[in-house]
């Protein structure tokens, strides 16, 4: 028998390209909240006939409007989006709580009706220096913490998990919240319990994984920075007018500084299908007189670079690989040896 709750095949496959809100894809299953039931069901639904929601109805507010797309589709084109971001620009981005990977890689825990020991135990061998005690799937009694335990000593004392647990002012965020809203609870705590929306607790975020993930995320800016600073030193002194007119149009001011990452590779490119501007990529290369280059290899080098930018400036959801880093460090280090 069909759940008549549950949308047909043909109602799903009418979805894709439309933008709807949570409450609306809840609706039509006959749901009104996300918890650890419906979640699965609405997803294991949509992934049947092959779609999904950008961004991801799991994590998303509530009045957040979802795209929904192909399963595994990537909403922007790379090569259709990688123009539109200028050198040097950075675009803005928000981080949710949920985009810290130990958010959502689960959490030891133990119950309240567990010895201290236990607890002190489980600390130990993880290296925590908290630990949630929840009975059930959400409900969060209190939290352990040397802290708390060497409080009851000070008081003269005997610890017992009852007696330690801090109770109150337990700091909490949700997968979908801002992450940068709730630094100042991480830098005065040390650590952030994190919630599904159902209210189990999925993870935890201390200050080294912040540091773990904005090393992650800083290094590839810092890098393609480097690279597009350095290719300006390169380039720029000798391409300055006339080149970068020709490519542009002769109403351009000539300031090479004001071209897009690809124009970069026009500039040289032998192989492009550009008649007129590969006698111009001719001539610039040997303008610049890099007679110990490769040329090939070099605007080869450019164009994954320009690439691997066009990934990072749109916040690619797949993170780079460290052959993609490498290929930064490497192509940056080699501006340098021109320089």
């Amino acid at each position: 028998m069909v759940d008549a709750r549950r949308p047909s095949r043909q109602e799903l496959l009418a979805l894709k390209g439309r933008t709807l809100r949570i409450p609306e894809l809840l609706a039509m299953f006959g749901e009104r909240v996300r918890n650890y039931q419906t979640v699965p069901m609405i997803q294991e639904a949509l992934h049947e006939v092959g779609l999904d929601t950008h961004p991801s109805f799991t994590t998303c507010g509530l009045t957040t409007d979802m795209l929904v797309v192909t399963q595994n589709a990537t909403p922007v084109a790379e090569d259709e989006a990688g123009e539109e971001v200028q050198p040097g620009a950075l675009p803005q981005q928000s981080f949710k709580v949920g985009d810290i990977p130990s958010a959502r890689t689960g959490i030891a825990s133990v119950t309240s009706s567990a010895l201290l020991s236990a607890a002190t135990h489980t600390m130990r061998q993880k290296n925590y220096s908290q630990l949630p005690v929840i009975d059930g799937l959400a409900d969060l009694k209190g939290v352990i913490t040397w802290s708390s335990i060497a409080a009851r000593y000070e008081m003269g004392e005997t610890p017992t998990l009852a007696n330690s647990m801090v109770r109150d002012s337990i700091p909490m965020a949700e997968v979908h919240q801002e992450l940068f809203t709730h630094l100042p609870e991480l830098r005065q705590y040390g650590y952030l319990l994190v919630r599904e929306n159902s209210g189990k607790c999925v993870g935890i975020i201390t200050g080294a994984d912040i540091a773990g993930r904005f090393h992650k995320l800083a290094l590839p800016f810092f890098l393609v920075g480097e690279i597009e600073f350095r290719l300006r030193l390169c380039l720029g002194p000798k391409l300055t007018g006339d080149p970068v007119r020709t490519l542009k149009g002769p109403s351009h001011s000539g300031d090479f500084s004001k071209l897009m990452f690809g124009e970069y590779v026009r500039l040289l490119d032998g192989d492009q299908p550009n008649e007129r501007l590969r006698q111009h990529a001719n001539d610039n290369w040997n303008v610049l007189g890099w007679g110990g280059v490769d040329r090939v290899q070099f605007v080869a080098q450019l164009n994954r670079v320009r690439v691997i930018r066009n990934q990072i400036a749109h916040f690619d959801e797949q993170p780079l690989s460290a052959q993609q880093i490498d290929e930064l460090s490497e192509f940056s280090w080699l501006l340098k040896q021109l320089l």
